[in-house]
């Protein structure tokens, strides 16, 4: 007797607290912002020649094309699922933050080697006229920051672009505090380890994204506690066994799990109750909504291991 029971309507797909709530206008100024930093930089940048308040720029330029991705991406995740599109269009925010942490990155490497060069071949560099540009930055930065914070709590998307812009404010600092020792103390190697600090910083702040962006979309399993689950769901009445337990997040909030359950030879109207005392503990104790269960019958399970893992807490996908 084998009979699968499948649950999908359940998920409450609640998204009060989502990236959605930005509007259109909030997205417009932001964007704006950044593009006028970015003109005003890179000319300040190239007269100054300063190399932070260049990297400050394309910084600020990245930020501009961020914001405009992630809010496409928001539009798209919400459309409805299709006969196509059977799981929907919610890693459409995970691709972005991917992009974007990818991009942001690779910027910051890239102005590290260019900061090294610099250290090797100083320029005069004009502090006045750095601190004027970085002043102007800095202000455009943090009312792009407030811009973006309440979103950048709940949603990776958005958290991607709202690290562009806070790493842009920090930037925006640290430029004027280079600009401020160069025109005090004619300290030009200060404007190389500016760039340097910054985009160390920023390296730190988008690998925790990527890394968890290449999680969700390689369907690596979800951070459970799957001993402990194990346990749980063989406590049932008439459960014997589970095994062939698969997780993986459809985005950084929704977890699907599959799993085949052992049950005692009962009668197939029996196996309702069990279903939904699985469910309660899925949903309630490791936040699963989203459950495919297959049930199997004693006499004909074969002896299988639950868990063949890389890791002691992890399950490997595509048995």
């Amino acid at each position: 007797m084998t009979n699968s029971k499948k649950i999908n309507e359940q998920h409450p797909h609640n998204h009060s607290h989502d990236v959605s709530e930005m509007s259109g206008t909030r997205i417009l100024i932001t964007v704006l912002l950044n593009l006028f930093i970015t003109i005003a930089e890179l000319i300040g940048g190239l007269v100054a020649h300063s190399l932070s308040l260049i990297s400050d720029s394309l910084h600020n330029f990245s930020d501009a094309i961020s914001v405009l991705l992630t809010y496409f991406a928001i539009k798209i995740s919400r459309k409805d699922r299709n006969i196509k599109m059977t799981y929907g269009y919610k890693r459409a925010q995970i691709i972005v933050a991917f992009i974007n942490s990818s991009v942001l990155f690779i910027i910051s490497i890239f102005l590290v080697i260019e900061a090294i060069k610099r250290f090797k071949n100083p320029e005069e560099i004009k502090g006045t006229l750095m601190i004027i540009v970085a002043s102007i930055g800095l202000v455009a930065n943090i009312i792009g920051v407030l811009l973006l914070e309440k979103g950048s709590h709940d949603n990776m998307n958005i958290k991607s672009s709202y690290l562009h812009l806070f790493s842009d404010a920090v930037s925006s600092v640290g430029v004027l505090l280079g600009g401020v020792a160069i025109k005090l103390w004619n300290i030009f190697w200060i404007d190389p380890l500016v760039t340097i600090l910054i985009a160390l910083y920023i390296v730190k702040e988008t690998w925790h994204i990527i890394k968890k962006s290449v999680d969700i979309l390689m369907q690596s399993s979800a951070n459970l506690d799957y001993p402990k689950l194990k346990v749980d769901i063989e406590k049932i009445k008439d459960v014997i066994n589970i095994h062939h337990v698969h997780t993986w997040y459809g985005d950084e909030k929704t977890i699907y799990f599959e799993a085949h359950i052992v049950l005692k030879n009962i009668l197939i109207s029996e196996t309702q109750s069990i279903l939904l005392e699985i469910e309660k503990i899925l949903k309630n104790d490791y936040g699963i909504n989203h459950v495919t269960i297959q049930f199997e019958c004693e006499n004909v399970y074969c002896s299988k291991e639950m868990f063949h893992t890389k890791k002691t807490h992890n399950v490997r996908k595509g048995e």
